[in-house]
C-alpha cells in the first residue's frame, strides 16, 4: 500500500484527490476495503493516470477478491511506471490468483529486481513456485522471506510442505482462519462441483443406515454446513464449530444447527465440557495435523457406544505428512494405532478418493468408530 501522494500541481482537483487518496489509505489500513476502493476510485477520477492511485486501487481490489479488475488497473500503473516495485508485486499476486503462475513468478522476479527488501514478495513468489511443483526453488524463496523478517511460523509451515522434514504438528491458526474466511462465499461450489467432493454424503449414509437417533451430534469443523442438513434428522441436538467466521455465517443461514461456535477444533475439544454421542469430521483433519490431542479429548467427551466418523487423506509414506497442497495426510496404520490407544473401535473403514484435483483422485480413508 502506497501511503504517499506525489505533489505535482497545486490546483483544487489535486488537493481534493490527495484528500480522497489519504482517506482511502486510512480505510485500507483499518480493513474497510470497500470504503477504500470508493476513495481511490474517486481520487483517480480527479487525477487520471496517477500510478500511485492505480496501484492502491489494484491492491484493494485484490483484497476484495476481484483479481481480474485488480490486474487491469495494475497493468495500467505499470505502463506509466514500469519499474514500480509495489505495482509489480501486486500485479504478480493478481496473476497468481488467476492461475497464471508462470507469469506471476516472472513478475515477482521483476518486482524483486526493483526492490528485494520486503519479505512478502519472496513469500508469495515461493507460494507460486510451490503450486508449480518447483519445491526447491520455493524453499529458497521462503528462506529469503524468513531472512527478511517474514512470519516465522507461517514460513516454517510453507517450508515443511516442500521439504522432506518433520512437519509441524498443527498449521498456523491465522493461515486456516484466513483461508476459509476468504473462500467462504465460493467454498461449496468449488468443493462439490469442482472437486467432486462427497465426504458428507458418504459418512451420513452409513450413519442413517443404523436407524438410530443420537442425543447430541457435533459437526467438527462444520464449514458452511455441508454436513448439517444430513445430520439434522439423525440427532436431537446439533452443534457445529469452525474457526472461520465467514464459514459460520453461511452455516447459520441453513437454520439446521442448534448452536454454532467459532473455535479451534483442538482447543474446543480440550477446553470444553459436556458430551457428544455423535462426532463427525468431514475433510477436517487435513487442516488439523497431529490427531493425538483430538482423540484424547474425544475419549473424555464421548460416552461408551458413541459414534465417531471422519475422513483423512491417506499417506503411504509416513504417519503424518504435510503435502505441497498445504494439507495433512495420515497413514492408515497411524489412525488405527490412535484409535486403539484412546479407546475407539473401528466399525467400518473404506479406502476411496476424498476429492478430485487436476483430474486426479486424492486417496482417502473413511472411518466409522465406536467409543468403547
Amino acid at each position: 500500500m502506497i501511503g504517499r501522494f506525489p505533489r505535482r500541481t497545486m490546483d483544487g482537483h489535486f488537493e481534493q484527490a490527495r484528500t480522497l487518496f489519504l482517506e482511502g489509505v486510512a480505510h485500507y489500513q483499518a480493513g474497510r476495503f470497500s470504503g477504500a476502493e470508493q476513495k481511490f476510485a474517486a481520487a483517480l477520477a480527479l487525477v487520471p493516470g496517477r500510478a500511485s492511485v492505480l496501484t492502491n486501487l489494484g491492491a484493494v481490489r485484490l483484497k476484495l477478491g476481484r483479481a481480474e479488475e485488480a490486474l487491469a488497473v495494475l497493468q495500467e500503473a505499470l505502463r506509466l511506471e514500469p519499474g514500480n516495485a509495489e505495482a509489480l508485486g501486486h500485479c504478480a499476486t493478481a496473476l497468481a490468483e488467476l492461475g497464471r503462475l508462470e507469469e506471476a513468478v516472472a513478475t515477482f522476479d521483476r518486482a524483486l529486481a526493483a526492490d528485494d527488501r520486503p519479505a512478502a514478495p519472496w513469500m508469495l513468489r515461493g507460494t507460486a513456485l510451490r503450486e508449480l511443483g518447483r519445491g526447491e526453488e520455493a524453499a529458497a524463496s521462503f528462506r529469503q522471506a524468513l531472512a527478511r523478517g517474514g512470519d516465522a511460523e507461517l514460513l516454517g509451515y510453507y517450508l515443511a510442505s516442500v521439504q522432506e522434514a518433520q512437519p509441524p504438528a498443527r498449521p498456523p491458526r491465522q493461515y486456516v482462519e484466513a483461508l476459509f474466511d476468504r473462500y467462504a462465499g465460493e467454498f461449496e461450489q468449488h468443493l462439490v462441483q469442482g472437486l467432486d467432493y462427497h465426504a458428507p454424503r458418504v459418512l451420513a449414509q452409513r450413519l442413517a443406515a443404523q436407524q438410530r437417533t443420537w442425543e447430541h451430534a457435533l459437526d467438527l469443523g462444520c464449514g458452511t454446513g455441508l454436513c448439517g442438513p444430513l445430520l439434522r434428522p439423525l440427532a436431537r441436538r446439533l452443534t457445529g464449530i469452525d474457526l472461520s467466521a465467514g464459514m459460520l455465517e453461511k452455516a447459520a443461514a441453513l437454520r439446521v444447527y442448534d448452536e454454532l461456535r467459532q473455535a479451534d477444533v483442538v482447543e474446543f475439544l480440550a477446553a470444553g465440557e459436556g458430551s457428544f454421542d455423535l462426532v463427525v469430521a468431514a475433510d477436517v483433519f487435513i487442516y488439523v495435523g497431529a490427531l493425538d490431542e483430538v482423540f484424547a479429548a474425544l475419549a473424555r467427551r464421548m460416552p461408551s457406544g458413541g459414534t465417531f466418523c471422519f475422513t483423512v487423506e491417506e499417506s503411504a509414506r509416513q504417519p503424518l505428512e504435510l503435502r505441497p497442497s498445504l494439507r495433512y495426510a495420515h497413514s492408515e496404520g497411524h489412525v488405527r494405532e490412535l484409535s486403539q490407544r484412546h479407546g475407539f473401535r473401528i466399525v467400518h473403514a473404506e479406502r476411496r478418493p476424498v476429492r478430485t484435483e487436476q483430474r486426479q483422485p486424492i486417496p482417502g480413508l473413511f472411518l466409522w468408530m465406536e467409543r468403547t
